[in-house]
């Protein structure tokens, strides 16, 4: 009996490349299981998942190019699918938080989560974030690690407004700001100092915040130098390039 429909068999590279795809989506979920954490106060919870999806944001692309999941699959975009997965997982979910948690009260914390939620928007817009070494232009908002941040050093209320309002008018201005992955130019360090920021965050997350002294020192120093990184290296364009 003849079928009704034909049946085209998948090949190997496309089954591999949209298993990349399934990987990258796979962060929509642990977006939603942040939000349910955020949502109940459970703020340790949520600051794992928030972790897991940057995890999975770090590895899916250098697999993608591995595989060439763009020339395999042309119909599909990736970057789309990360841009919007991103969005809610570097700034929704952190906004929500920093609003959910308190920190700055009311009604300074709708301001900022408006802030951040709108200026987030439009630099999602701007397809010339990325510069050619890889930088991104402006502040790349990665509300996930500000305001991760923010809740391990224990900032005061007005001390996080003037930061969220620091970073909201820097993601508006030509300053280079580190992608620790994609820039070459002093990669090792740079890698470096992010897995110790992995660990030190890792590590505050088991002390569910009771953070010794030490411990905010650290990770707001290494914060505070992931920040700044990306436009020390623009002033000095010679640093870190090979002789």
């Amino acid at each position: 009996m003849k079928l009704p429909f034909k049946y085209r068999r998948v090949p190997y590279a496309e089954i591999r490349a949209f298993s990349v795809h399934i990987l990258t989506a796979s962060g929509s979920f642990m977006a939603f299981l942040a939000l349910v954490a955020a949502a109940e106060s459970r703020f340790v919870d949520l600051w794992w998942w928030l972790g897991l999806a940057l995890l999975i944001d770090g590895i899916d692309g250098p697999i993608a190019r591995k595989l060439n999941v763009k020339e395999v699959l042309p119909n599909w975009s990736g970057i789309m699918l990360d841009n919007v997965i991103d969005y809610v997982t570097y700034v929704l979910i952190p906004a929500f938080a920093l609003y959910q948690s308190g920190m700055i009260g009311e009604p300074l914390s709708f301001v900022a989560a408006g802030l951040i939620v709108v200026s987030s928007a439009i630099y999602y817009a701007d397809i010339g974030m990325k510069t050619d070494e890889n930088f991104f232009s402006g502040f790349p908002v990665v509300w996930n690690m500000l305001v991760f941040t923010l809740f391990v050093v224990k900032a005061s209320e007005m001390v996080a407004f003037a930061i969220v309002l620091l970073a909201v008018v820097m993601t508006f201005l030509p300053i280079h700001f580190l992608h620790p992955v994609r820039v070459v130019r002093l990669r090792p360090l740079n890698l470096t100092i992010f897995a110790l920021w992995s660990v030190l965050s890792g590590y505050a997350l088991l002390l569910h915040f009771e953070s010794p002294e030490w411990l905010m020192w650290a990770v707001m120093v290494i914060s505070g130098y992931l920040f700044v990184i990306g436009g020390i290296m623009q002033m000095f364009p010679k640093l870190g390039k090979a002789k």
